[in-house]
């Protein structure tokens, strides 16, 4: 078993059969899994048990599990500190990380476009893999890695304002979602109504959710959701929602909160504004699969 482990959550995978140079964690990182060389560390830990082991002891005092202390034939490298391991063991005997991995996912299937009925074939966006609608221009993304991609969303939108790159303007939308015409979508996966969400409730954008399966964008709400956040939306939206707790009324009340951010929006809307919706849409998405694929 050859085990990588993913820098920014440390989930596990099992890359013996891989022979990528990366992999794709569920967080959306890229796992380097190249092959390590090994180090010959101290014992510390029990590799049966993880329970604290003397030094030179035969054995572990807790499990009774024999200890090996000569490692050069030991196969299973650890995936945090790349020490020496039996291959059946169950911690690393040098750093106590538990072995666990998990599953690597596959590729995703083809799924029926939540607005239009076309078919939206699998693509990877910023590491985070999506299905994208060639017709509309719609975002489903599976299971819960929406927060995964909106955080490289705003992490693209913070290099393009450090004049790192160049990117496209998000929009700020705001605003109140209730005058807006009501319409329940279906899951592409279960076939079952989603919830309608308002992103952090006062962003005026809103969302559809499918509890087990994912999360449906309309075109351009990735960037708008971006555009929401770097605004300072998301500060104002956590800073009234501690407000209603303190005072007991219902969250985003304030009339502020339904203007919130409006004057920062005016400033990120320029000639992208005059741009046709489709053509908006594609090129924030496709910025983001080139620049953090």
């Amino acid at each position: 078993m050859r085990l990588v482990a993913c820098s920014n959550c440390h989930a596990q995978y099992d890359v013996t059969n891989k022979a990528e140079s990366t992999v794709t964690c569920r967080c959306g990182a890229a796992v380097d899994a190249r092959p390590r060389p090994a180090v010959d560390a101290e014992i510390h830990r029990c590799g049966s048990c993880g329970a604290v082991v003397a030094k030179g002891a035969g054995h572990c005092d807790y499990c009774g599990s024999v200890i090996v202390h000569v490692r050069r034939n030991l196969s299973l490298l650890c995936p945090e500190c790349f020490a020496r391991n039996r291959e059946d063991s169950r911690f690393c005997t040098a750093c106590g990380v538990a072995f666990r991995p998990e599953p690597l996912e596959t590729i995703a299937p083809e799924l029926p476009c939540v607005e239009c009925g076309a078919l939206m074939p699998p693509r990877s966006v910023g590491r985070v893999s999506v299905n994208e609608c060639p017709n509309c221009g719609g975002l489903w993304v599976p299971g819960d890695r929406f927060d995964a991609l909106i955080d490289r969303a705003i992490e693209i939108r913070r290099q393009a304002d450090a004049g790192t790159i160049t990117a496209p303007s998000p929009r700020v939308r705001g605003g109140n979602p209730v005058s807006d015409r009501v319409k329940y979508r279906s899951c592409p996966v279960c076939d079952a109504f989603m919830l309608r969400r308002n992103y952090r409730r006062t962003s005026g954008v809103i969302i559809d959710r499918c509890h087990d399966h994912g999360t449906w964008l309309d075109p351009d709400e990735l960037e708008q959701i971006a555009g929401f956040i770097l605004s300072g939306g998301l500060e104002r939206a956590r800073r009234a929602e501690n407000t209603s707790m303190k005072t007991g009324s219902a969250p985003g009340s304030a009339g502020s909160s339904a203007r919130a951010g409006t004057e920062l929006a005016k400033m990120l809307v320029d000639h992208d504004r005059r741009r046709a919706k489709r053509g908006l849409v594609v090129s924030f998405v496709d910025f983001l699969s080139e620049v953090l694929s």
